[in-house]
């Protein structure tokens, strides 16, 4: 078997066979196949897509170019969530708390930021103390005795996603569905939970901008996690503003405390609960409006804000800062956006929002960057509020005011006005099953 032909029958619009995607991946893992090779290959599918039963072969040779964890010591179901992004996207440390709260064992396998959207294990390494690095035993004690645990995903993880991600990176096939949901669903599938739920966003913080892509690719994960034998849901949510009021590590962490007190209601609180309601729903098979009405109680009374604390516990962090969240490291210098006009914020561009979050230090332009934890950005204001000359849309904050500026500019250029307030869109659109 040749690469050479692989690529040539691509180009011609057919059908790769399973020992044909096999051979490419295990290529690109032990790099016999050469990157220039690889890179013909990935702008073929982008061009010309991929069958259903190559996009499944793709995904299972890709998991197994690697480890997987084992569970099989994880008493009951286990449930993974995965988001494709977004900012200020801190539902993790509220779903995974309700869920656990609600019989749960989750298994939550996440990864550092990169570009405008924030990464759950940045997040949560702002907590003092907190270790996303775990050993599989340590992990199982964790699950059994408390429900849950949030690590970083190791590194010998479909390690063939990894180089054909960092091609299609220089090469201008991310935007290819085959490929992203190939990418995720190969780490997700290794990640080994029985039920997985997606969190699909669009709008413009997210992977898709548009509804229908993002629909077409919640679609197309949902039949591969099935045809792998898994319980899966996804469901379709906006990220055409940033989600809650925080973007930033520990400001996300103290956000998430106060949706857990039951301090905070609004669009993080719902979605929220639908997607704690939807992981219970997966695991122990009830109605998924008595799964809402759980979720919603484990925040009334209680029991979620614990949960998340004793996760906090085995993990190594200090829950001090959690009861109390003036103990979290504060940055040394901020400055207020304020408004240019009398009228309605008609739309606040999120994926700029982020770059200025990133510009002061809180996400990271490469891998090897070095996060400021308590850089960001606190709203004020969001779409639809009535704003006035001089009123405070937004507060920045850094630990390197070289920086403020440039947030400053990013962020002025993400606001939009208008005469009459606008439509308020749904924050879900659509659960696919």
């Amino acid at each position: 078997m040749k690469m050479y032909d692989i690529i040539a029958k691509k180009r011609d619009g057919k059908e790769l066979t399973r020992e044909e995607i096999l051979f490419f991946t295990k290529g690109c893992s032990n790099d016999t196949i050469p990157d220039y090779q690889t890179a013909a290959l990935l702008m073929a599918i982008y061009l010309n897509g991929m069958t259903d039963n190559e996009i499944l072969s793709l995904t299972l040779a890709m998991r197994d170019s690697g480890e997987s964890a084992n569970l099989s010591e994880i008493e009951g179901h286990t449930v993974d969530k995965h988001s494709t992004g977004g900012v200020g996207d801190k539902t993790t440390m509220i779903v995974v708390p309700i869920a656990a709260a609600l019989g749960c064992k989750v298994v939550k396998m996440s990864g550092r930021g990169l570009g405008h959207t924030g990464g759950t294990v940045d997040k949560l390494e702002s907590i003092p103390g907190f270790r996303t690095e775990i050993t599989r035993n340590r992990l199982v004690v964790i699950v059994n005795s408390v429900g849950a645990c949030m690590v970083g995903h190791s590194a010998n993880l479909a390690p063939a996603d990894k180089k054909i991600y960092n091609l299609r990176d220089v090469t201008a096939t991310v935007d290819s569905l085959p490929l992203i949901a190939s990418s995720i669903m190969s780490k997700k599938l290794a990640c080994a939970s029985d039920c997985i739920l997606l969190d699909v966003k669009f709008g413009s913080g997210a992977l898709m901008t548009d509804m229908g892509e993002a629909m077409s690719l919640a679609n197309e994960m949902v039949k591969i996690g099935k045809a792998a034998g898994k319980k899966m849901a996804a469901v379709l949510t906006s990220m055409d503003m940033p989600l809650g009021f925080a973007v930033g590590n520990s400001l996300e962490v103290i956000e998430a405390v106060k949706v857990l007190k039951g301090e905070q209601k609004g669009d993080l609180y719902d979605i929220c609960i639908e997607l704690a309601a939807h992981m219970a729903h997966l695991t122990s098979g009830l109605p998924i409006s008595e799964c809402r009405r759980l979720s919603i109680e484990a925040i009334d009374n209680g029991t979620a804000f614990l949960k998340f604390k004793e996760i906090v516990a085995a993990q190594g962090g200090d829950t001090a800062c959690l009861d109390n969240t003036e103990l979290f490291e504060r940055a040394e210098f901020c400055t207020e956006i304020k408004a240019a006009r009398f009228g309605y914020i008609s739309h606040l561009n999120t994926q700029l929002i982020g770059k200025a979050s990133m510009e002061l230090g809180a996400g990271r332009a490469v891998i090897d960057d070095k996060i400021d934890h308590a850089a960001g950005i606190i709203l004020e204001k969001k779409t639809g509020d009535y704003v006035a000359p001089g009123d405070i849309i937004a507060t920045l904050y850094t630990n390197d005011d070289s920086m403020i500026y440039d947030a400053a500019v990013i962020f002025d250029s993400a606001i939009e006005y208008a005469d009459s307030k606008p439509e308020t869109p749904p924050l879900i659109y659509d659960v696919i099953k």
